[in-house]
């Protein structure tokens, strides 16, 4: 069970694109919590301890709102066009007994016994999305690549989860694989394999036409 961290959260009476802004410039982050059948409530958050809190890994946080509490699960995130600052935040209520459905990232670990074959792994999803408990939510899903060899491949299906946690995401989705990539042609290979234009036999060239020449004029008498 990950650690929670207790935020403080204002009620934004203000809603739309101009009072964000505002609210960002005050050095917060604008959020919404919704859930359990009640109305979603605009929330602003202090973006240090946010920011924070996300650096940990938590996603499980108690958030106070007034002398109200709440346990509220890091649903999404919103990022700027660099993906660099937070400029919004969905917070969705939860209990402890419940079951979610979240995204965690995949941490890959070992060295592939391919790349001691001139392999090269490539990483095709680095989440999966999975079910559990909201005191049950992992940091990150770790899948170890020592055995990987050359054409070979890891799916959803072949991680190991924790205990009490499904797997949500397609059991067939490619998560990692090690392939050689071929090497590049040279310049004459690539000429060795151009087509070779066939030469047309029998084809009459056409003369060249000689520009047509005016007419003497005749002298007058």
């Amino acid at each position: 069970m990950e650690e929670k961290s207790a935020l403080k959260a204002e009620i934004r009476e203000n809603t739309g694109s101009t009072y964000a802004r505002k609210v960002r410039k005050q050095n917060q982050i604008p959020a919404v919590v919704y859930g359990h059948k009640q109305d979603p409530v605009s929330v602003s958050l202090d973006t240090h301890d946010f920011t924070e809190a996300l650096h940990h890994g938590q996603r499980l946080m108690d958030l106070k709102l007034g002398r109200k509490k709440e346990t509220v699960l890091v649903k999404d995130i919103q990022y700027d066009h660099l993906g660099k600052n937070i400029i919004h935040a969905d917070l969705m209520r939860v209990s402890a007994t419940e079951l979610v459905t979240v995204t965690v990232p995949v941490e890959l670990k070992g060295v592939a016994k391919g790349t001691h074959e001139g392999g090269i792994v490539e990483v095709h999803t680095d989440r999966i999305e999975i079910e559990c408990k909201v005191t049950d939510i992992p940091e990150s899903i770790v899948v170890s690549v020592k055995e990987l060899g050359v054409d070979e491949h890891i799916f959803a299906r072949d991680v190991q989860l924790p205990q009490n946690v499904t797997l949500v995401t397609d059991p067939d989705t490619l998560l990692v694989s090690c392939g050689i990539v071929a090497a590049a042609k040279t310049t004459e290979e690539v000429e060795a394999e151009e087509p070779v234009a066939p030469e047309v036999i029998g084809k009459e060239e056409k003369p060249e036409e000689k520009p047509e020449e005016e007419p003497e004029q005749k002298e007058k008498k």
